[in-house]
């Protein structure tokens, strides 16, 4: 069987003509509709993304609200600030240089082993307890 188009009348071969046109157009309106609906599927998908990452922003920030309107946070911020205290309570104010204990441990020789430690910076200090542990 062989399908030949010289035999056929022209208004046949005009249908065939206008059939592959509407057969491509069909393609092309498929393909087009199909990359449309990816697209509006696709920025969906970032949209649900960030409304996550704002809802979470937003509980968060309802949390640090919460936090920053409750009385704990008012109570240490009126001490931290302004010096008050709630009745009954005792304010113990320690200095920054008198951390270091004044009466030292001596040990069996009688010396006071931890006192050439105060002024050493802490590098300093265990490059002396690897290397120098005679010394001390």
């Amino acid at each position: 069987m062989k399908f030949d188009l010289h035999n056929t009348s022209n208004t046949t071969k005009m249908i065939l003509i206008a059939e592959f046109f509407l057969v491509s157009y069909l393609l092309y309106a498929l393909t087009v509709n199909i990359y449309q609906s990816y697209q509006i599927d696709f920025h969906v998908k970032n949209f649900e993304n960030e409304n996550r990452m704002i809802a979470e922003e937003n509980r968060k920030k309802a949390e640090d609200l919460l936090y920053y309107t409750s009385d704990a946070y008012i109570d240490k911020i009126a001490k931290q600030n302004f010096g008050l205290i709630n009745p009954g309570e005792e304010v113990i104010i320690i200095p920054e240089g008198e951390n270091i204990p004044t009466d030292d441990v001596k040990d069996e020789t009688g010396k006071y082993p931890l006192k050439a430690y105060y002024n050493l910076s802490n590098s300093e200090r265990w490059w002396k307890f690897f290397f120098e542990r005679t010394n001390v």
